[in-house]
C-alpha cells in the first residue's frame, strides 16, 4: 500500500551500501518515476546527470578538492569522507533544476517539482530495497566547473544510491494533529 511505502522511506547512506551494482534499466526505471511528478505550467524541471564508474570517483575527487580550497580551516577527514562518499555509492544522481526562460511561475515551484520528481526516486528506491539518500552540500554551487550546466539549469544535490544489508530503523514523526489546524 502507498501509505507504507511513505512510512518506511528511509534515508540510508552510502557508508551503508554494500558492493552490488545497480543495473541501468533499474536506474531508467526510477528516473521515469522522476519523469512523472507534478509540474505547475508543464515545465517539467528536473534535470539528471547520471554518475557510474569512474565518473563517481572523479566526482569525490573534485568535491574534496574544492572543499580544501574554499575552506578556510579544511579537516583532512571531512576531505576524505567527501571524496569517499560517491564511491561508496553504486550510482549518484546529479539533481538539477532547469528554470524555466520564461520565468512564467516563481523559482520555488521549480524547485519543489524537482523535489517531487525526487520523492518519486527515493519511493521507487523504497519499492525495490534500495537505498538512497538526497545530499545538498554547499559544494553544489561550484558543479558547473564538474559538468556542463545549460543557461538557468541549476545543481540541487546528489541522490546516492545503492543495495544495503541492514534494516533500516523505523521512522518517527509527531503526530500531524500537532501540525495541522482545521478551519471551518
Amino acid at each position: 500500500m502507498i501509505f507504507d511505502l511513505i512510512k518506511n522511506r528511509r534515508a540510508i547512506f552510502p557508508a551503508q551500501y554494500n558492493d552490488k551494482p545497480i543495473e541501468r534499466e533499474v536506474v531508467e526505471r526510477i528516473l521515469e518515476a522522476a519523469n512523472w511528478a507534478p509540474t505547475h505550467r508543464k515545465t517539467e524541471p528536473w534535470r539528471f546527470k547520471v554518475l557510474t564508474g569512474s565518473s563517481k570517483e572523479s566526482l569525490g575527487y573534485f568535491l574534496s578538492a574544492k572543499y580544501e580550497e574554499t575552506d578556510p580551516r579544511p579537516k583532512e577527514v571531512k576531505a576524505r569522507k567527501i571524496r569517499e562518499k560517491p564511491k561508496a555509492s553504486a550510482v549518484v544522481i546529479a539533481i538539477c533544476m532547469q528554470r524555466d526562460p520564461e520565468e512564467r511561475l516563481p523559482e520555488w515551484e521549480e524547485i519543489a517539482a524537482t523535489a517531487m520528481a525526487v520523492q518519486n526516486m527515493w519511493l521507487c528506491c523504497t519499492s525495490l530495497k534500495l537505498g538512497a539518500y538526497w545530499s545538498s552540500p554547499s559544494l553544489i554551487r561550484y558543479m558547473d566547473e564538474f559538468f556542463p550546466l545549460e543557461k538557468g539549469e541549476k545543481c540541487l544535490g546528489f541522490f546516492y544510491m545503492g543495495h544495503y544489508d541492514e534494516k533500516p530503523e523505523p521512522g518517527i514523526r509527531n503526530p500531524v494533529g500537532e501540525k495541522t489546524v482545521w478551519l471551518s
